[in-house]
């Protein structure tokens, strides 16, 4: 059975399809005083791996919105064991706010029979040390819907009420044909739930490959979530799927919209800055035995075309942040070290 442990368990018996569970700690931080979980600085922790691509969305926009200084960041290590997530990377392996070792604890502290996975991202309330949710796109949305009172100046407005719908409905092509797609790919129970699986994967990466020959991010001039959503498939593709999990049709450097909208949000602050290819490389590699048992972690590929050129500003002009302005350098701690970056690559 393979198991996508870098978010929730999902299982697939010889011979079927891929399936993800989707069942969540469905809480919401709201704001609004008398909520069970009412928005409150500093009073929650944002559990998110950089290996991780569900993680890796909010770390993304807690940074472009400026959410740093009131949503504490704690970060497991790029691999896990059938338990949980553990903070090997912190002093000790102990997370230094939540004074754990495994997320585990923090699920176990709220739910003690917690029946399901232990995913990333979750949101852990500090006082108590336990998980508030787990339910990934609705975290992002409420960073962007919820705090607003503590957005940075000049933070982006990622859910644009005027393309809202049109977004929502790009976003579930996203979720459905190309961020589970790979996995669906990678899964597979059979040669034939295997090549169903790549066709819809690339047959939507031609769709988005179109669109994006006509404007510079996916709803137009300006980044909104959808632009955050598509974005922590694409820079996992050529690293991870194409080769791990057999989305090897072409590798991301082959569409020529997709390869250049990918380097734009790369370069843009709070997207590339948030990226470590060597955690990613070192989770989906040794991690998925299933897929990979000899649990080898390649050496490429050579990362540093993510730093090269991309020529869409001159092409379609507009800007990722439009009225608004880039968030300020990556706060002290958080920083990906320069060799997990595409600068290592650059001679």
């Amino acid at each position: 059975m393979a198991e996508d442990t870098d978010h929730t368990p999902s299982y697939v018996a010889t011979g079927q399809e891929f399936k993800r569970d989707t069942n969540y700690i469905d809480d919401r931080i709201l704001n609004d005083t008398d909520a069970q979980w009412p928005v409150e600085p500093g009073r929650y922790r944002l559990i998110a791996a950089r290996a991780c691509p569900w993680a890796n969305r909010t770390i993304i926009v807690r940074r472009l919105l400026g959410l740093e200084d009131v949503i504490s960041l704690g970060m497991p290590g790029p691999t896990h064991d059938a338990r949980s997530w553990t903070f090997d990377l912190d002093p000790g392996g102990v997370d230094p706010v939540l004074g754990i070792e495994r997320l585990q604890q923090a699920f176990f502290a709220r739910f003690p029979d917690y029946p399901r996975g232990i995913t990333v991202p979750a949101v852990v309330d500090v006082p108590t040390g336990a998980v508030v949710t787990n339910d990934f796109p609705q975290i992002t949305e409420d960073f962007s819907t919820q705090w607003t009172a503590y957005h940075r100046e000049g933070a982006p407005n990622l859910w644009p009420a005027e393309s809202r719908q049109e977004m929502e409905k790009v976003m579930r092509l996203i979720y459905t044909e190309i961020n589970n797609g790979v996995y669906r790919c990678g899964f597979a129970g059979s040669q034939e739930a295997y090549e169903a699986a790549f066709d819809r994967l690339f047959t939507a990466l031609d769709t988005i490959e179109d669109r994006l020959g006509r404007s510079r991010f996916l709803m137009g001039e300006t980044i909104t979530e959808a632009d955050v959503r598509l974005f922590t498939t694409l820079v996992r593709f050529d690293p991870v799927y194409f080769g791990h999990f057999k989305c090897n049709r072409q590798p991301l450097t082959a569409f020529e919209n997709l390869w250049g909208y990918a380097r734009d949000l790369y370069q843009t602050p709070g997207f590339g800055d948030t990226v470590d290819f060597a955690q990613i490389k070192q989770h989906y590699y040794i991690v998925h035995r299933d897929v990979n048992p000899t649990q080898i972690v390649p050496k490429g590929p050579d990362l540093s075309g993510w730093l090269s050129d991309h020529g869409r500003d001159t092409r379609f002009g507009g800007s990722p942040f439009g009225d608004g302005t880039a968030p300020g350098p990556v706060r002290p701690g958080e920083e990906v070290p320069t060799a997990h970056t595409a600068a290592a690559w650059v001679q």
